[in-house]
Formats: C-alpha cells, sequence, structure tokens
C-alpha cells in the first residue's frame, strides 16, 4: 500500500473525528509515501486537461510515479473519468469492492 501527501491533506480535511481516525489507521499501514515533486505536477497538469479535478490528477499522478498495480477509490466520478481516459492512465483505477472480488 502506497501513500502521499496528497492523502494526508485530504484525510487531515475530514471533518468528522472518528472517521478521520479510522482512515488514519488505515493510512499508517502504508509501507512507502510518494512525495508531489515536478514530475507528479507535470503529469497531474496534463490530466486536469482531460476533465480530471486537481485533487484526483495528484493522487493518479502519484500512483503511476510508484507504478502501483492499482489505484482504489469509491469515487465514482474519477471511476467514470478513468474508465473513459483508460488508455491515457499509466495505472488502473478500480472500486475496492468489485477489485477485491476480482483478485480473489
Amino acid at each position: 500500500m502506497v501513500g502521499s501527501e496528497v492523502i494526508y491533506i485530504e484525510v487531515s480535511r475530514i471533518a468528522d473525528r472518528e472517521k478521520r481516525q479510522k482512515v488514519c489507521i488505515l493510512y499508517s499501514i502504508s509501507n512507502s509515501n510518494v512525495a508531489v515533486g515536478a514530475d507528479v505536477e507535470k503529469r497531474a497538469i496534463d490530466l486536469e486537461k482531460l476533465g480530471f479535478n486537481p485533487f484526483d490528477v495528484l493522487y493518479i499522478s502519484c500512483a503511476g510515479k510508484s507504478k502501483v498495480d492499482v489505484l482504489l477509490t469509491t469515487d465514482d466520478i474519477l471511476l467514470r473519468k478513468a474508465v473513459q481516459n483508460i488508455g491515457v492512465l499509466n495505472v488502473r483505477v478500480r472500486n475496492p469492492v468489485k477489485w477485491l472480488i476480482e483478485v480473489i
């Protein structure tokens, strides 16, 4: 599991204290962390031109940089956009429940 500066920022913005604590526990098991540098920013700018929102392009860019097998998200808008742009992305974007069913 790979984390990033972007995930940390978004988790810190969760208003519900209990939910934020649970997400922090899950986040703490990540075995590496991707920093947002010029390479990630450049890729994010290119992806944003395709209509992805700013946080999502950073997630995708960080996932691509770290060469993860899959970026898991429950964000339906991100999932739809990823399907529409599958040929441009350098990472698979999947719903965690559907992905888990596939790998089991």
